[in-house]
């Protein structure tokens, strides 16, 4: 069985998602799918996060952020290739856990892995 290959996902996470725990939420949960990176508030009330790691759970951290019920394991999109999506209301896996705050919209981008991060950090 071969290794699932690295990426690095980048998502900015629009909504009701400062002040109401919500980069504590995607750090523990990040942590338990073994991925590395941060989860930092932006100055537009925006939270940015940046994991790395294994593909498929990169794809999982990104289904809980959209409250997709889900997981959506699988291939990767093409390198530097961004995409919207619209996010579920509170349903779906990510109520089930308690995600914080209203997400309201995820952009994301996909790259590969750089292997220059550590731990999962709140900024």
């Amino acid at each position: 069985m071969t290794a699932p290959a690295a990426a690095r996902m980048t998502a900015w996470v629009e909504g009701r998602v400062q002040g109401v725990g919500f980069r504590w939420w995607v750090r523990c949960h990040a942590l338990e799918l073994g991925l590395t990176g941060f989860a930092e508030n932006l100055t537009d009330g925006r939270v940015k996060v940046v994991a790395e790691g294994a593909t498929d759970r990169c794809h999982d951290l990104l289904a809980l952020l959209e409250g997709s019920a889900a997981s959506t394991t699988g291939a990767a999109t093409a390198t530097g290739a961004a995409s919207t999506t619209g996010a579920a209301t509170a349903t779906g896996a990510a109520a089930a856990r308690g995600r914080p705050g209203r997400v309201t919209r995820v952009v994301h981008r996909w790259a590969g892995a750089t292997g220059d991060m550590f731990g999962f950090r709140e900024r």
